[in-house]
């Protein structure tokens, strides 16, 4: 058994990591500041789902607090060994961070900053950091790979995160910590982030309401079901030692009207869309090439689209009494 410290472990990917974690008999210290980035009913549906299990601790702590980390650095006293930490904990969204860049440096680049540096200081030798398929902009050529360009975000979600994939490789080059950064590709399922287009369309259609769609809807997601992203975080683990960066989608991407019309079908609704301007941070589309998460951790996404949304429009129905509230 081993002891693993997730932070953001009430977000969506999170509460599945450690689900996992748990399953397979490790013990996790699960950190997360229950902010209210989005409905913490949300995240406090998630939390209510680990505790009481054994092996699960959580403490209410932000990682972009450095004088908050001492918490941290007693809890990994007190429980042993912390064999990794998983840093899961971030403000994500494009569009958001345009309005809000601050809060965004904040938590992904000082937050893992102070993550790096408690790692240092009690010797934890594996790291993991989420990180986005934003980072690769507008210009790469798709699908993406590791290997494209970086260095052009279209907003201060995509700049942060590349800050701290550096900041990361930093300690990995000064101390010879294990990184292993995964960047992730629209995740999507049950309990989900709202400002997501799939929750949102599911939860508009069902009430009624209309549905914003940002450009034409003829742009392309390569949407990632969150138990095979649960799953790669895991495999990360077992990475063998250095630094990489490693995508996690499902190599097909989705047309957007595509997927509002499958919801449509679901939920036995028609739609009324109505269609603005594509944000100027939004990308047309994103594809994942996931040939080195095949080489390096043996995984490939299982999960189909059709299921995965058809299980995110199951929960939406088992919860809607009070999921219809939730601001999207």
């Amino acid at each position: 058994m081993s002891t693993i410290l997730v932070t953001g472990a009430c977000g969506f990917i999170g509460w599945k990591v450690c689900e996992l974690l748990l399953a397979r008999g490790d013990a996790v210290i699960a950190v997360d500041d229950l902010n209210a980035a989005y409905d913490v009913r949300l995240k406090e549906w998630r939390l209510e789902r680990l505790r009481g299990r054994p092996g699960f601790a959580f403490i209410r702590a932000d990682i972009s607090d450095r004088w908050a980390l001492p918490a941290l650095t007693r809890a990994v006293e007190t429980t042993g060994p912390v064999s990794a930490v998983i840093n899961l904990a971030a403000r994500a969204g494009v569009r958001a961070s345009v309005n809000d860049p601050w809060a965004y440096v904040s938590t992904n680049v000082t937050g893992t900053l102070n993550l790096l540096d408690l790692c240092w200081t009690r010797e934890i030798r594996k790291f993991v950091l989420a990180s986005t398929s934003s980072l690769y902009g507008g210009d790469n050529p798709r699908p993406f790979r590791e290997d494209a360009a970086t260095d052009r975000p279209l907003s201060p979600y995509a700049a942060s995160k590349k800050a701290a994939e550096v900041m990361a490789h930093t300690y990995h080059a000064l101390y010879g910590m294990d990184v292993t950064v995964l960047r992730f590709f629209t995740v999507f399922g049950p309990a989900g982030r709202p400002d997501m287009s799939l929750f949102r369309f599911v939860q508009w259609i069902s009430e009624g309401r209309e549905v914003t769609v940002f450009g034409d809807g003829t742009q392309q997601r390569d949407f990632t079901y969150v138990d095979d992203v649960a799953r790669g975080v895991l495999a990360a683990l077992a990475a063998a030692p250095g630094y990489e960066i490693i995508n996690l989608g499902s190599d097909r991407p989705i047309v957007l009207n595509d997927a509002l019309h499958l919801i449509e079908g679901l939920l036995g609704q028609r739609a009324s869309i109505r269609y603005r301007d594509r944000h100027p941070a939004d990308v047309d589309a994103t594809w994942a090439d996931i040939s080195e998460a095949r080489r390096l951790l043996g995984w490939q996404p299982e999960t189909e689209f059709v299921a995965g949304v058809g299980a995110l429009v199951d929960w939406y129905r088992r919860n809607r009494d009070w999921a219809r509230d939730i601001a999207t």
